[in-house]
C-alpha cells in the first residue's frame, strides 16, 4: 500500500527561507516522505541551498525549470509526484512536525476523507514565536459555496493547510496564467469536483508574514479580477451570476463605507484645522518653504 506523502516546495528568490521551510520537513515525525523542491529559475543562491538538502536525505529531490511562476512550479510537482498524498508548502512557510502523521492518521482512519485541513497560525522570523492567524479556520466553512462566494472576505486557506489525496489533482491543476489567487481557484475546483473533507483544529501549518512576499506586491487586484474572468468558464451560468452579484454588492459596500469615512475625515476639527492652517501659510506665500522645511524637521526630530 502507497502512504508515501509528496510533499511540493516552489522556491523562487526566497533562499533565505528555503532552510527553515526545509528543516521543517525533515523533522517530520512520519517518515515515509519525498519532498520535490521546484527551482522556478531564482536568480538567488536557491539552487545551492536546495542541492545542500538533497545530500543531505535523499528524500529531498531538486528539480530546475525556467521562470513561469508558482503554479507552473506547483503543476511540475503535481507530474513529478509518487506519492499517494501531496502536502504543498511555499519556500517561505513551515510545517509543525506532527503535520503529517497527525493528517494521515485522520485521512486513514476514515477511507471516504480525501482532504485534511488543518488551522494554522502566522510568525515573522522565528516559528516558535507565532501569532494569532489572519482569520479563524472552522469546518463549517469548508463548503463549495463557502469558498467561491466569502474567499477573501471571511477567509481563505493557506494552502499547506490542506493535506490532499493524490486522486483530487487528476483533473485539477493550478492556473498558470495568474501571478496571485491561484490557490483561490484550486481549492473552488477541488470542492466543486467533490472533495470529503475533515478539519484538524490544531495550528499544523505556519504562515510568514513576509514583506516581500506576492501578496505584499502590486497587481494583486488584478489577479483577482482573472480569477473572477477564470470562474466564468468554469461555473454555471446560475453559479456565475450569484457570484457576481455577490462581488459587486461586497466592492459597493466597501466603496460606501470607504466614502462615509472620507466624508467623517474631511468634517473632522483636525482636518479642517489643516485646511485653514494651509489656507493662512499660502495667503502669507511661504507655503512653498513650509514644505521644504518640514522633511529637514521630520528627520532631525527622527535622529
Amino acid at each position: 500500500m502507497n502512504r508515501l506523502v509528496s510533499i511540493i516546495v516552489p522556491c523562487y528568490n526566497q533562499a533565505q527561507y528555503l532552510d527553515a521551510a526545509l528543516q521543517s520537513v525533515l523533522e517530520q515525525t512520519y517518515p515515509d516522505w519525498e519532498c520535490i523542491i521546484v527551482n522556478d529559475g531564482s536568480p538567488d543562491n536557491s539552487e545551492e541551498v536546495a542541492k545542500k538538502w538533497v545530500e543531505k536525505d535523499p528524500r529531498f529531490i531538486y528539480i530546475y525549470k525556467e521562470n513561469g511562476g508558482v503554479s507552473s512550479a506547483r503543476n511540475l510537482g503535481i507530474e513529478k509526484a509518487i506519492g499517494a498524498y501531496f502536502q504543498f508548502l511555499d519556500s517561505d512557510d513551515f510545517l509543525d512536525k506532527e503535520k503529517l502523521e497527525l493528517t494521515l492518521q485522520q485521512i486513514e482512519s476514515n477511507k471516504e476523507v480525501n482532504l485534511v485541513i488543518s488551522n494554522f497560525r502566522m510568525f515573522t522570523a522565528n516559528p516558535k514565536q507565532s501569532s494569532e492567524p489572519f482569520c479563524h479556520l472552522n469546518a463549517q466553512l469548508f463548503t463549495f459555496e463557502n469558498i467561491l462566494y466569502q474567499w477573501n472576505l471571511n477567509f481563505s486557506i493557506p494552502i499547506h493547510c490542506g493535506f490532499f489525496h493524490s486522486s483530487l489533482f487528476e483533473t485539477i491543476r493550478f492556473p498558470e496564467n495568474i501571478a496571485a489567487q491561484e490557490d483561490w481557484i484550486v481549492w473552488v475546483s477541488i470542492f466543486k469536483t467533490g472533495c470529503n473533507s475533515v478539519f484538524i483544529d490544531k495550528p499544523l501549518a505556519l504562515y510568514r508574514l513576509n514583506p516581500s512576499s506576492r501578496m505584499m506586491t502590486k497587481g494583486l487586484c488584478e489577479d483577482q479580477i482573472k480569477a473572477c474572468e477564470y470562474f466564468k468558464n468554469y461555473l454555471s451560468d446560475e453559479e456565475y451570476r450569484k457570484f457576481s452579484i455577490i462581488l459587486i454588492s461586497r466592492y459597493y459596500k466597501l466603496y460606501e463605507e470607504y466614502k462615509l469615512k472620507l466624508s467623517d475625515t474631511k468634517n473632522s476639527n483636525t482636518y479642517q484645522t489643516g485646511l485653514m492652517i494651509k489656507k493662512v501659510l499660502k495667503t502669507a506665500g511661504v507655503l512653498g518653504m513650509f514644505k521644504r522645511i518640514i522633511p529637514y524637521v521630520l528627520k532631525f526630530k527622527a535622529k
